[in-house]
C-alpha cells in the first residue's frame, strides 16, 4: 500500500508535468492526498484527467458568478477549485453557486473542502443526485463511496451552510439540567483555601 506521502509527491509532480505550475501542483497534490485518505479515489480520477488533459480541451474561468456556464467545453476541475479558493471569502456571500459541465468533479471535493475550513461553515456539493458535505477539512461525508464516480457533471451546485446547533434549546436545557448535578456548593472550607488564603506573614 502506497503511503500519503508517496501519494502527495508523485501527484505533485505529475502536475507539474502535465503543465500546473509547482504552486498548483502542490494544491493538487494535498488535494488528492486528502482524497485518498478519505477513501475517494483520487489517484484514480487524477490520472484519467491527465491522460486528456492535452488531448481534449478543458475551460478555464477566471471569474466566479452565482450562475456559471462554459462557452463550449467542461470546465478544469483544477483552475475551478483554485478559483474557489481563491475567491472564498466572496463567494460565501452569495450562498449558492450553480455550475454546468464539469469535468471530473470528484477532483474539486478537497478544494470545497479546504475552502470550508477557511470561512468556518459546511459546504454541501451536488453534482448528478450526489451528495457531498464538507466539514471544515476534517471530514467529508457522501452517498457515493459504493456508486461509480461521474467523471462529468451536467450541472452541479455548491451550497454554503449557516452554522446552526444539531439539537433544540429543550434538549440542551436539559442535558445542561443533569450537568449541574456534578456542580460543588462552595462551602466555608474551600473559601479558606482558595488562592491567597490563610497565607501568613513571616517577615
Amino acid at each position: 500500500m502506497r503511503s500519503l506521502s508517496e501519494i502527495e509527491t508523485t501527484s505533485k509532480r505529475a502536475s507539474r508535468a502535465v503543465g500546473f505550475s509547482w504552486g498548483i501542483s502542490e494544491e493538487i497534490a494535498k488535494g488528492i492526498r486528502l482524497l485518498e485518505l478519505f477513501g475517494f479515489p483520487g489517484i484514480k480520477n487524477l490520472n484519467q484527467y491527465y491522460k486528456l488533459i492535452n488531448k481534449k480541451n478543458f475551460e478555464n474561468i477566471s471569474t466566479i458568478n452565482k450562475k456559471n456556464k462554459s462557452n463550449k467545453y467542461s470546465l478544469c476541475p483544477i483552475n475551478l477549485g483554485v478559483g474557489i479558493l481563491d475567491q472564498i471569502r466572496t463567494l460565501e456571500k452569495l450562498k449558492k453557486i450553480t455550475f454546468y459541465k464539469v469535468a471530473y468533479p470528484i477532483l474539486l471535493l478537497p478544494f470545497l473542502s479546504r475552502s470550508s475550513d477557511i470561512i468556518g461553515k459546511k459546504i454541501l456539493f451536488k453534482f448528478e443526485k450526489n451528495i457531498f458535505l464538507l466539514n471544515f477539512n476534517v471530514n467529508i461525508l457522501s452517498n457515493l463511496l459504493v456508486k461509480k464516480i461521474p467523471i462529468f457533471a451536467k450541472k452541479s451546485e455548491i451550497i454554503f451552510l449557516e452554522n446552526k446547533d444539531n439539537f433544540t434549546e429543550k434538549e440542551w436545557k436539559s442535558l445542561y439540567k443533569l450537568s449541574e448535578n456534578t456542580f460543588v456548593e462552595e462551602s466555608e472550607s474551600l473559601k479558606q483555601g482558595a488562592a491567597g488564603a490563610g497565607l501568613t506573614d513571616n517577615d
